[in-house]
């Protein structure tokens, strides 16, 4: 078992589903994946028809590679004093913001699942987009020039804020939820289509867990825990 993800916690729900969703009991996918692949299927099948088979394969091929990029597997939340991963994708960096603040950046190729999830259980006090760039999302400038959806849970005397980031390729995020909405651990409440990354940042009573390099699965991997009042947070109870 990977250092940061933990066993115990509850498994997440067709009610956590976002809408929008298309599903028949063995597999979720968003349902913009759906449109997607239908309307590449169709321009295959034209295709086909006018210049045969293997001019039409590759729109074939990416209708395909649309249902999986579009897939939403069900994830087991953990529990305790944590905070997870809003995101699929490689920790490209960890590191301080400022005195107060933590940051932990995470890279999602357009293999990985891209729903995103809330970190932490709470109510979302603010929802900031800023329009911007659109760097590669690996690089270290896109956390403050790429466009970007900016939010802020909170929660149980804390606070985290995620920032959903366009990268070259994707080109549009999809945020269904809005300032004053409950959500849940986990939960999940967009997507970034086609290639992005997401930053979280922490205050200094939560303790980072996550090394740039590591592979985090959105609302399962524990990326921070938090600490008891009055201790430092490296002394937390999460399991």
């Amino acid at each position: 078992m990977a250092p940061g993800r933990l066993r115990a916690g509850r498994q997440t729900t067709k009610n956590d589903r976002l809408s929008h969703m298309w599903e028949n009991g063995y597999l979720a996918i968003v349902i913009d994946g759906i449109y997607y692949a239908l309307g590449l299927t169709a321009a295959g099948g034209l295709v086909f028809w006018l210049a045969g088979a293997w001019a039409a394969s590759p729109l074939w091929l990416l209708a395909v590679f649309c249902l999986y990029f579009f897939r939403d597997p069900e994830r087991t939340i953990p529990s305790g004093a944590v905070a997870v991963s809003p995101a699929d994708g490689k920790v490209v960096a960890v590191k301080s913001e400022s005195p107060t603040l933590q940051r932990i950046s995470i890279f999602l190729s357009v293999f990985d699942v891209h729903v995103n999830r809330a970190p932490i259980a709470g109510t979302i006090e603010k929802v900031q987009y800023r329009e911007g760039k659109f760097h590669v999302a690996s690089r270290e400038e896109c956390s403050s020039q790429n466009e970007q959806n900016v939010v802020t849970v909170r929660g149980d005397g804390t606070s985290v804020v995620f920032k959903q980031i366009a990268g070259l390729i994707a080109r549009r995020i999809v945020f269904r939820k809005k300032a004053g909405d409950r959500v849940s651990s986990g939960e999940r409440v967009g997507l970034i289509k086609f290639g992005s990354r997401v930053d979280v940042l922490f205050g200094p009573e939560w303790e980072i867990v996550v090394k740039p390099g590591m592979r985090v699965a959105g609302g399962s991997s524990v990326i921070a825990r938090r600490g008891i009042p009055g201790q430092p947070p490296g002394q937390s109870d999460g399991a």
